[in-house]
């Protein structure tokens, strides 16, 4: 089977550092040297629609761009990326997300993807007048995913749990074709959710082992219901693995020991258990050096000790990142979410250099030239 690659579209900024703007606050250094204005992000959009990457992650939050209208406003800068568009269910009435999606896929002719994001840093939901606790939330994102899909099915829906409640709720017309739902979570309230609901399971960039146990947690919840896997990660590919180690470390020279003693004393009152596994996975410790936050082959978590949420980068030649992409995918993972710093180059960097290998591993399906002119779209 075949991976989908996506990219991400750096709606808080972008930068040739580690920009760490995350959920809770925006912390000391790492300030966006590229602000996230339409032409920018059109042109990181439109990087990602040529070099081979279906779609584009765009992550919500206080501290980004709205993700609904960022990327309504770059359908027409693209022909056919699609639009991962993150949103928080606390937030937003779900019917009103069911209506908003069928109209999202009329304008694009079919180019949403949904994340949906339960949230898990009480300071961040509380900016949204969301004072519900950890488990809670979860559960509230299961009733909205019935909810959801109650209103798509066409004839009105009827609803009353413990978090909503509604009568014949309707949209003018149902999405087509339905949007998938992606989902992430770590948590033991999160992973039942995802395993009755989720098109595709997210999880960020732990070791592959751990991935592997997570991806088998959920498939034995979901009791057979098909389900796709996915992982979010940050790449660092160059020509030889040499430059990439020298990018990285590049990257670990820029971080203050102030910055990251803030950071990480931030994130670490995540209420959010994937979080805290990214944390596990480096300790905060700055002084291990480029190659001593290698916590699995070409696998480097320097991104995690000053940015919330992925903290691991994929690090090596094409080569190497190739085969581990490759490893992911023997445990089951068959979409990646990727981004690197900064987005526009290292979408070149991985779209020219990986992408090859994948495709002659017979990973990817092979790209030909659609009839707009330039324009990317994979072989039928």
């Amino acid at each position: 089977m075949s991976v989908a690659l996506h990219w991400f579209l750096p709606t808080t900024g972008d930068g040739r550092t580690i920009v760490e703007r995350f959920h809770a606050n925006r912390t000391l250094g790492g300030a966006a040297q590229r602000q996230p204005d339409v032409d920018y992000l059109a042109a990181v959009a439109q990087a990602a629609e040529s070099n081979g990457f279906e779609g584009v992650l765009t992550p919500t939050g206080t501290w980004c761009e709205d993700a609904w209208l960022t990327t309504a406003a770059l359908l027409a800068r693209t022909s056919t990326l699609k639009f991962l568009v993150a949103f928080r269910p606390g937030v937003l009435s779900p019917t009103l997300a069911a209506q908003m999606a069928g109209t999202y896929q009329r304008i694009s002719r079919g180019r949403l993807l949904l994340n949906v994001v339960t949230g898990g840093d009480e300071v961040e939901q509380r900016r949204f007048g969301d004072w519900l606790d950890h488990d809670r939330r979860y559960a509230r994102t299961a009733e909205f995913l019935r909810v959801l899909r109650g209103v798509w099915s066409g004839t009105p829906f009827t609803f009353e749990g413990e978090h909503y409640r509604l009568e014949g709720a309707t949209a003018i017309a149902p999405p087509d074709p339905l949007p998938p739902v992606y989902f992430g979570g770590s948590s033991e309230a999160a992973l039942p959710v995802a395993a009755e609901h989720a098109d595709v399971y997210l999880t960020w960039g732990e070791p592959p082992a751990q991935v592997a146990e997570k991806i088998e947690r959920v498939r034995a919840l979901a009791g057979g219901r098909p389900i796709r896997f996915g992982v979010r990660l940050h790449t660092i590919s160059r020509d030889t693995a040499a430059e990439a180690w020298a990018e990285a470390g590049r990257l670990l020279d820029a971080l203050d020991p102030e910055q990251v003693r803030r950071a990480q004393e931030q994130l670490r009152t995540s209420q959010s258990v994937g979080q805290q596994r990214m944390l596990a996975l480096h300790g905060g410790d700055l002084g291990r050096g480029v190659r001593g936050l290698e916590v699995h082959p070409g696998l480097w978590a320097g991104v995690g000790l000053v940015r919330g949420g992925a903290g691991t980068a994929m690090v090596g030649s094409h080569s190497d990142v190739a085969d581990l992409i490759e490893e992911y995918h023997a445990v089951g993972v068959d979409e990646f979410v990727l981004s690197g710093y900064p987005h526009l180059e290292e979408a070149y960097w991985f779209g020219e250099g990986v992408r090859p290998l994948l495709r002659r591993r017979g990973l990817l399906a092979p790209m030909t030239t659609a009839p707009q002119a330039g324009v990317l779209t994979p072989a039928s």
